[in-house]
């Protein structure tokens, strides 16, 4: 049996290794199954190449791909050996642990060796198809990231190329051919770009940017600027731009780049944009400043002395209580009023004792400052034309204690007539004007105020000057003096309206006693000025950080008025839109001057010629007793051209048949003279005499 058993043993040792290769070959190749997959290099071909690509370099292979190819190999091989190691240890374990099967007898062992076979085919199959979907995906997400990289770069350089940092305005000329055609382009887009800007809210960030640029460029033009591109260009883009974004119309914004340089302008403008300090004067009739001070910061408020200019100012930085409510206040101490409100009052420099107007009084600071440097001595006239202003401003005399000032409701031209001319020592004009210098404490001019309505300021200030200076007396022992100053900083307002006084009245300027501000405009564009001009002073918020102010004195030298210089035998005479003098309307002269204005109004030209006789002119005079030797009598005033000589004027006229007939007679003297003297001639060459 031992035997039997030792031999059925070998034998099956024989036979059965055939059998083990004869199965592991019937089933196809894995390399087989693995060709049957889409090819990798066929979907690789499909994609944009990427040697093409200059910005991003990639190896030919793909190292991925072969990592997990040599891996998959290796598993097969692993799985290889492991079936074969299997099969060995299967092959055993049947051999030693039943003797009854054998190779023809047990065909289940054959069956379960072919189904494990296909079972690790099944799993290889599966294994191989999710691997390959897997590096499709993760190439086709490489790929994507490539691209998206690549797409940023390129829209980044357009960007680039599209928004220089350097603003390019359009240009008329323009070189080659291909310089054209792209200039073209960007003047399509820049068009295109203002149109949509023009249609939609503003960008202010684009704005503030382009506003930036302009003014370097207009800081050092000559080397900054764009090829072709004049200064005008540049200037038209800033004052639209600065409109835009600071709300200012189109004649304001306009107005203020012609008056200053760009980089002040813009310090201006933003100075416009910030609110001024608070500031307090300090009532001398009731307390002193240092004492006064004190008071305050215990309350809690937080101020320093105003300036060395000022000896009575006091600036406010904050407070816990409010500064307009506090006992102090109530009790008159000190008033709150701008900086810029200080400066005409102190020009004036008023004297105890004297008669002062001040023709434009409410609410009542600088009439109370008046009264407080007369110390209540003398008498001023606080005028206030709007009668709804005369509450606050007889609030604050009385609660400042003033007791030397008469309050009136007059309307400014016409208080010579109520007050009577040359009767007062000192006046103060502080004129309503367009306020254009208080921007920040009313934005509302910055879209508000038109050409038009400067010149109605400007005519209105004229009149008040004129009348302001009739009231005052030349003859005044410490007096003479008129003090002119407005909340606007354009020159229609100010140096235009003292150039017109200067030659109206005889006045001239004298310093306003400040040591402070810049000067007046002497020449402004096509405007020429009295070069006295740079008497006067002009504030700004950028510089003193106060209200834009204009401040001018003026000295009154005699008590008669300027007139026009008699006329010569063929003189022209201008008549303009300028305001009527304030005069007596009982004068022949204000009836003259009545008489012209209408005329202006209604005449089509601005100009007449008046022939006039000097001689005729001259005799009439005399034989009136207005003029002796020629010359007006001394200490008065006798007008050139009256009512009543032109209405003696208008009746010598003669008609056309007068006038022929007249110069027929004149023809036919002549004739008779002559003949006469001919016929003198005569009569000596026949008797041998001469005639003379």
């Amino acid at each position: 049996m031992a035997a039997t058993a030792l031999s059925k043993r070998k034998e099956a040792k024989s036979q059965k290794p055939p059998p083990r290769k004869k199965q592991r070959n019937e089933p196809p190749p894995r390399k087989k199954l693995r060709n049957e997959l889409p090819p990798r290099k066929k979907l690789r071909n499909e994609l944009p190449p990427r040697k093409k690509q200059k910005t991003v370099s990639f190896p030919a292979k793909n190292p991925i791909k072969d990592d997990l190819i040599s891996d998959s190999d290796d598993i097969d091989e692993m799985v290889e050996e492991h079936g074969q190691l299997h099969e060995d240890q299967q092959h055993q374990g049947s051999d030693s642990g039943s003797e009854m099967s054998s190779d023809g007898d047990d065909p289940l062992a054959d069956d379960f060796l072919l189904g494990s076979d296909d079972g690790e085919k099944g799993s290889d199959l599966d294994s191989d198809s999710d691997e390959s979907d897997i590096e499709v995906k993760a190439r086709a997400d490489e790929e994507e990231k490539v691209r998206e990289e690549e797409d940023a770069l390129e829209e980044l350089k357009l960007n680039i190329k599209e928004e220089p940092d350097e603003f390019r305005l359009l240009t008329g000329e323009i070189g080659t051919s291909f310089r054209r055609f792209h200039m073209v382009m960007i003047s399509s887009y820049i068009t295109k770009e203002l149109e949509e800007e023009a249609n939609r809210p503003p960008d202010l960030q684009s704005l503030q940017r382009r506003i930036k640029e302009i003014v370097r460029v207009l800081s050092n033009f000559k080397s900054l600027r764009q090829e072709g591109a004049t200064r005008k260009d540049y200037v038209e883009q800033l004052t639209m731009d600065l409109g835009s974004y600071y709300g200012y119309n189109e004649f304001l914004i306009g107005a203020l780049v012609e008056m200053f340089p760009v980089n002040e302008l813009m310090e201006l403008i933003e100075a416009f944009e910030k609110p001024r300090p608070i500031c307090l004067r300090t009532n001398t009739l009731k307390a002193r400043r240092r004492d006064l001070a004190g008071v305050l910061l215990n309350r809690g408020v937080n101020l320093d002395p105003l300036s060395k200019w000022s000896k009575v100012g006091l600036v406010v930085y904050d407070s816990q209580v409010p500064i307009g409510a506090t006992p102090e206040y109530m009790a008159g101490y000190y008033m709150l009023q701008s900086a810029s409100s200080f400066l005409p009052v102190m020009a004036l420099a008023p004297q105890e004792k004297e008669r002062i107007v001040d023709m434009a009084a409410a609410p009542g600071g600088k009439t109370t400052y008046i009264s407080a440097i007369m110390k209540n001595s003398g008498i001023v006239y606080a005028n206030e034309m709007k009668e709804s202003r005369l509450k606050s401003l007889t609030a604050n005399l009385q609660r400042m204690g003033v007791t030397n000032t008469i309050v009136c409701n007059y309307d400014g031209r016409e208080l010579p007539k109520a007050l009577g001319q040359n009767t007062v020592d000192r006046v103060l004009l502080d004129a309503p004007c367009s306020g254009t210098g208080v921007i920040s404490k009313d934005e509302s001019v910055k879209t508000s105020k038109t050409l038009e309505d400067i010149h109605k300021c400007a005519h209105l200030q004229k009149e008040l000057l004129l009348a302001a200076i009739d009231m005052v007396d030349a003859n005044s022992k410490s007096g003479g003096y008129i003090v002119y100053s407005t909340c606007s900083i354009m020159i229609p307002e100010n140096e235009a309206v003292i150039d017109y006084a200067l030659r109206k009245r005889d006045v001239k300027l004298v310093p306003c006693g400040l040591d402070f501000g810049r000067p007046g405009f002497v020449r402004f564009r096509e405007n020429r000025f009295h070069p006295t001009l740079e008497k006067t002073r002009r504030f700004y918020p950028h510089v003193q950080n106060m209200d834009g102010f204009f401040v001018a004195k003026l000295k009154k030298m005699s008590n008669s008025k300027l007139t026009p210089t008699a006329p010569e035998p063929s003189a022209t005479v201008e008549q303009g839109s300028e305001p009527i003098d304030s005069v007596d309307i009982n004068s022949d002269e204000g009836e003259f001057q009545r008489r012209s204005s209408k005329e202006s109004i209604t005449a089509e030209s601005t100009k007449i010629t008046i022939t006039v006789s000097k001689e005729s002119y001259m005799k009439k005079s005399k034989e009136s007793g207005k003029l002796q030797n020629g010359f007006p009598e001394k200490g008065k005033h006798v007008p050139k051209f009256t009512a009543k000589y032109w209405k003696e004027r208008k009746q010598q006229r003669l008609s056309r048949e007068e006038i022929a007939k007249a110069r027929e007679e004149k023809r036919q003297t002549l004739r008779e003279d002559k003949k006469k003297v001919e016929g003198k001639k005569r009569a000596a060459k026949e008797s041998g005499g001469n005639v003379k």
